[in-house]
């Protein structure tokens, strides 16, 4: 039996849920994969179960298997156990397909040669179809399927499908589109499983167009959980989800099954309505717009979309303590006047609450017109949090926007006070790159990152400035710029990134104000040379001109290749600028 062959012909039906029917069966808290080699008879008993009532592939009962904290040779043992269970149970009219689930533990990289050691363990045993199911990243999932296209070529099928929510968006943030577009170069499925049930996953799938090279699979949620005595239950709604599958196939899908909540039955309902069906034709891939002529917006971009020749002045205003910007809105017109493009604003510097850098940019915007910029990070904000905040920005036309991961909250508030940190800001761009494409690609959000020339590693901070590139990010804005080695420490970034770069300059207004970055701010470069040039007891007029001058200096040392420059102004001295700008 083929099943590139089969589904050419008809739809398929695959089995539902093994773990949320194996504790509603067995009445059992434990971790189902554990049957494999403890209960074999119970994962015999439920696989005969799905194949009675219509499912012609069944899944592996390896779910979690990689993800339980087993030891290798545990793993190793378990996912053969299940496989052997599985082949035994699909005889010669079903097809049995090696099951894997997200490893979230282990970075990317490693959970990817996880992947890879367990599709070799399905494939010794003789099972040509690797199910990567309940995904809500590619970044572990894309590696894997490469090297076993590379090592197994068409003598594997590769299913690939993802979690999201009834909006399209996975738990990592990552839109049910972009997640299908990416998989589709290495699998010959892709589709969507968990998260909703049929009706919703039957909304978000006809909002995606899908290449007309792989088959789609659809396997939804019996309906949405209730919480029941710190578990999960599933209600019983065979019936209807069985009626509102037929939504599904007149998609075009090729494999329909069932995912957390569904149970024997219901593929039973399915089975009765399309066992032996042709699929509905499906309409070809469409390219969007922000694939191929996107409309560039933002501050580094002029009226016609193309990259402004000349440097850019942008300006940090940080949002206040209380509930007073009397002194920021005074501060935003005279920037305005004095000629800076941009005006940037921090989200809670430092994890100590100020105003919403958003809400501020989007005031400030009111007021003088301006070009804004709030900065987002992932200290505060799980994924809901910061597509909300991308989205009001969009709606208050602010057209810009720096990702940052963000610093970390302070010791003494983490009692109350709990970070986030979902992502880091190369997940963050991957959120608003994708809502720049599904949402607004008429007027996207141009988003910068973070380029930190001080690290003691920068082969490892261009290889991050490329990922962050490949990610989303349209410019960059560095770290202060002091020395002539933090010049060609950004010089060499730029020549081998080709990154847009906004040169961070932060004119000191004191000796006091300079010892104090030194000590005690991270990720700057001040030295001993620079604290020297300010008076030890020098008036505040003294000390600001020191400060002039060094910016000075700075901006003729980067002047080669900085393609702008970034000022931040220590006490809200922003009277400093035009001094500094003029010849």
């Amino acid at each position: 039996m083929n099943i590139r062959e089969t589904l050419k012909n008809r739809i398929i039906i695959a089995d539902g849920s093994f773990g949320t029917y194996y504790a509603e069966k067995y009445r059992t808290e434990e971790s189902p994969e554990l049957a494999n080699t403890l209960f074999p008879q119970r994962v015999r008993t439920i696989h005969n179960e799905y194949i009675a009532a219509g499912a012609e592939l069944i899944r592996t009962n390896t779910f979690a298997a990689c993800d339980m904290g087993l030891s290798r040779e545990e793993c190793d043992r378990n996912i053969a156990a299940a496989a052997d269970i599985a082949i035994e149970c699909a005889g010669d009219g079903v097809f049995a397909a090696g099951d894997i689930g997200e490893i979230k533990r282990m970075p990317a990289e490693k959970a990817a040669e996880e992947y890879v050691r367990a599709a070799d363990i399905f494939y010794g045993k003789g099972i040509r179809i690797i199910n990567f199911e309940s995904f809500a990243d590619t970044a572990s999932l894309l590696p894997a399927m490469e090297k076993l296209r590379d090592k197994y070529g068409s003598e594997l099928f590769i299913m690939a499908s993802f979690c999201v929510d009834r909006y399209g968006s996975s738990p990592a943030g990552r839109s049910a589109g972009r997640l299908i577009r990416e998989a589709a170069a290495y699998a010959d499925s892709v589709g969507l499983n968990c998260g909703v049930g049929p009706v919703h996953m039957r909304d978000v799938l006809k909002r995606i167009s899908f290449p007309e090279n792989v088959y789609v699979s659809a396997l939804p949620n019996s309906g949405y959980p209730a919480m029941s005595r710190s578990q999960l239950t599933f209600g019983s709604a065979a019936e209807y989800f069985g009626s509102q599958a037929k939504g599904l196939a007149e998609l075009g899908v090729n494999i329909i099954g069932g995912c957390c909540g569904t149970s024997p039955e219901y593929i039973r309902k399915i089975a009765e309505e399309f066992k032996g069906t042709a699929p509905v034709p499906r309409r070809a891939l469409i390219i969007e717009k922000g694939a191929s002529g996107r409309v560039h917006s933002g501050f580094i971009y002029n009226g016609k979309g193309e990259l402004r020749r000349e440097k850019i002045i942008a300006a940090e205003l940080v949002p206040p303590l209380d509930g007073n910007d009397e002194k920021l809105i005074e501060s935003a017109h005279y920037l305005k006047n004095a000629g800076a493009d941009v005006l940037t604003f921090p989200d809670s510097p430092s994890g100590r609450t100020r105003a919403d850098s958003v809400l501020m940019a989007a005031k400030v915007r009111r007021e003088t017109g301006m070009e804004v910029m709030p900065h987002i990070c992932c200290r505060d904000k799980n994924a809901l949090a910061i597509r909300s905040a991308l989205m009001g920005a969009h709606i208050n036309d602010i057209g810009n926007a720096l990702m940052i991961t963000g610093d970390p909250v302070p010791a003494s508030a983490r009692q109350t006070v709990k970070s986030v940190f979902n992502f880091d800001s190369v997940g963050l761009l991957k959120i608003a790159s994708e809502l720049n494409t599904d949402m607004f690609p008429e007027s996207p959000i141009c988003c910068g990152a973070a380029v930190n020339q001080n690290r003691r590693n920068i082969d490892n901070e261009i290889l991050r400035v490329k990922r962050k590139m490949a990610a989303g990010a349209e410019f960059f804005m560095s770290q202060p710029v002091f020395t002539a080695e933090d010049a060609d420490r950004l010089r060499r970034i730029k020549a081998e990134t080709g990154a847009y770069i906004l040169c961070g300059i932060m004119p000191f207004v004191s000796r006091k104000n300079a010892v104090f970055m030194k000590n005690e701010i991270s990720g700057v470069n001040v030295t001993d040379e620079l604290i020297e040039r300010y008076p030890e007891n020098g008036t505040k007029e003294e000390g600001e001109a020191v400060g002039i001058a060094l910016a000075k200096e700075v901006i003729r040392m980067i002047d080669d290749f900085a393609d702008g420059y970034y000022f931040t102004f220590p006490f809200n001295r922003v009277y400093m600028l035009p001094k500094i700008l003029e010849d």
